[in-house]
């Protein structure tokens, strides 16, 4: 992959020690042909150099000069960083030391021998295609489906190296001189961004590593990035493709480094529209009971159903293009045919089945969409027994070294991408999504450090914060309110209410709850410190970074990131905070920490700060998506 150059053309970036003096070369190349483009070149150029130098002193000058000069926008909090109470604390499985993670910076580098080991334990890999062009949080989505379909089939995953961050907090330049900068548009082939202008086209190309905590990720799972898949295969890890895709055959030219004289590996593709065509309803496996009582033949599937009448009654209430029901609605229309003896779900589970369908797990979606991925509502649906079949049945029996899924199966599809036969297979994919795949320590180290901050603004009492999504959702028309002033008004109206839930919380001293995950107990420090008063600031994430919007922000009592990060936290957490992306994974995990949140439904940033409530064993009240 290569740096974009507004002068036409992409800059090789490379930090490899063998690779410096070719490096070299290219940068003073590359300035002459600048210079004989013209001044505009040119100084776009020297602009390039002084903010990277510039970024690179504030990044590694020693902590005795932080006064010096700080970060655009930096504000240093007005009161000491001392701890205060009512901080929630996350429920860990495990919190590694440094010396078992390492620093931020340290590449997710496993030598041969370890990737190996990772890989000996099972049956091959499983890889997909990856959309690339995605935000992080659904590509995170993407990733937890990949990871359990892996572990289904008992392969290691194979998950991209990378993400492609879409903001830089600072000049484009300045993220440039620590992050390969590239048009998303030309890496994955798409036009939707062509119409903006060239600077809000590009994007950086961050490691996965810095996303996801995979050291403690495969602890529980079996996963490698494409680049590790590469080096054993001997093979150059620039050959990963930009788009996310699964090359056919470059990936598979070489043998294992461990058997030379072996064959490539093999490949056995499970084509996009075998997956979940249109009246088939995925799951993870058909328990045997269910083959049994529907004469599941292994060759030919489910023989064609005897449809009764109660078949046919819950047929007729599917909307065009489902093969699915609530349970609930399963049971009105039942009773409305006249049916009786079904108001136990033990009844009405045994007529479902003499009647041939079936009881699936899933997880409700925010306001019944499928944008919000969380894993904190479970449900239980009713299908037609011949219209479901299971993932492991129809894939595991597969012997071929890799085993590809091809295209999209991302978009208006459940958590998993797959419904559930079981609750504990429910369960065992929330804890992947709550308590597997987490963020690395920094992220967790600084937003710990900024939920200190933010309830010292308001004295020691609870804090609220919410989301404001704008940017993209602002050109799509998706806003909650296109209006600024108007958008910000609405959050300020459900954190009053939030108020309201949390002063009735604290006066009442009810019985706490928790979402309906497993695994996790109440979590009282949420609400220990004194409700919040009115007129208290709040705190909010946005993407917005029009000057004067921000500055509307200040003047309604709204606290932002930079009003929380300072010059020495920057320095710790390293370059990755220059990414907006990076900055929103802390910020995520800051709303987690709040005592009360409010987002849209149509983000899935709300999705993950409701996960990482729910493991945190938050109150379900405390929180509030629309």
């Amino acid at each position: 992959m290569a740096l974009w150059s507004s002068s036409g053309g992409y800059l090789p970036l490379t930090n490899s020690p063998d690779s410096r003096s070719s490096s070299l070369y290219h940068w003073i190349a590359t300035l002459f042909r600048l210079v004989r483009n013209g001044p505009a070149s040119f100084a776009l150029f020297a602009v390039a150099l002084f903010t990277g130098l510039l970024g690179g002193y504030l990044l590694s000058t020693p902590t005795h000069k932080a006064e010096v000069c700080t970060f655009p926008f930096d504000t240093l909090p007005p009161k000491n960083d001392h701890a205060l109470p009512g901080n929630p604390p996350f429920h860990d499985v495990h919190r590694p030391s440094q010396s078992d993670e390492g620093s931020l910076l340290v590449s997710d580098d496993l030598d041969l021998e370890a990737l190996r080991s990772i890989v000996a334990g099972t049956r091959g890999y499983y890889a997909r295609d990856y959309s690339m062009g995605l935000g992080w949080n659904n590509m995170r989505y993407i990733l937890e489906t990949a990871i359990y379909h892996g572990s289904l089939l008992n392969r290691t995953t194979v998950i991209p190296s990378y993400i492609y961050a879409r903001s830089c907090e600072f000049e484009n330049a300045v993220c440039a001189a620590y992050a390969p900068m590239i048009n998303r548009g030309d890496v994955i082939n798409s036009d939707e961004w062509r119409q903006l202008p060239e600077e809000q086209q590009m994007g950086w190309r961050v490691p996965m590593s810095v996303m996801l905590n995979l050291t403690h990720l495969r602890r529980f799972h079996p996963v490698v990035t494409v680049a590790q898949y590469l080096r054993l295969h001997d093979l150059s890890e620039d050959l990963e493709l930009s788009n996310g895709q699964w090359d056919t055959e470059k990936y598979h030219q070489n043998p294992s480094v461990f058997d030379t004289h072996g064959s490539p590996p093999s490949l056995f593709t499970i084509e996009n529209w075998w997956y979940d065509p249109q009246g088939l309803n995925r799951v993870d496996r058909l328990p045997e009971e269910m083959k049994h009582r529907g004469q599941w033949n292994d060759e030919t599937g489910w023989p064609s159903p005897s449809k009764s009448n109660v078949y046919l009654a819950l047929e007729l209430s599917l909307t065009e293009g489902q093969r699915v029901l609530n349970f609930d609605r399963a049971r009105e229309t039942l009773l409305n045919q006249g049916v009786r003896g079904i108001t136990s779900d033990n009844d009405l589970t045994r007529v479902l089945n003499d009647n041939g369908w079936e009881v699936l797990y899933t997880f409700e979606g925010a306001l019944g969409m499928e944008y919000v991925k969380n894993v904190v509502s479970p449900v239980k649906q009713v299908a037609p027994r011949d219209s479901i079949r299971g993932f492991t049945d129809d894939y595991y029996r597969f012997s071929e070294d890799v085993l590809l899924l091809r295209g999209e199966v991302h978009y208006q599809r459940k958590p998993a991408s797959l419904r559930f036969t079981s609750t504990p297979a429910r369960d065992d994919f929330a804890r992947l999504v709550l308590f597997q795949m987490r963020h690395i320590d920094s992220v967790l180290e600084l937003s710990a450090t900024m939920a200190r901050r933010m309830q010292e603004w308001v004295d020691g009492r609870m804090w609220m914060g919410g989301h404001m999504r704008r940017g993209d959702f602002v050109r799509y028309n998706w806003a909650m309110s296109p209006e600024f002033g108007d958008h910000l008004q609405r959050i300020k109206d459900h954190l009053d209410k939030g108020r309201d839930v949390l002063s009735s919380i604290s006066a009442s001293k009810t019985t706490l709850g928790t979402y309906s995950v497993p695994d996790i107990g109440v979590n009282q420090e949420y609400v220990r410190p004194q409700p919040p008063n009115k007129g208290d600031v709040i705190y909010i994430a946005t993407d917005e970074r029009d000057p004067g919007n921000l500055a509307y922000l200040r003047e309604h009592g709204v606290v932002r990131a930079p009003d929380l990060i300072t010059v020495e936290d920057r320095r710790r957490f390293g370059w990755p905070l220059l990414i907006t992306d990076v900055l929103g994974i802390v910020e995520q995990d800051l709303l987690a920490r709040a005592a009360f949140f409010y987002a849209h439904a149509l983000s899935s940033v709300a999705g993950g700060v409701i996960n990482i409530r729910a493991a945190n064993g938050a109150d379900p009240r405390t929180a509030q998506i629309d």
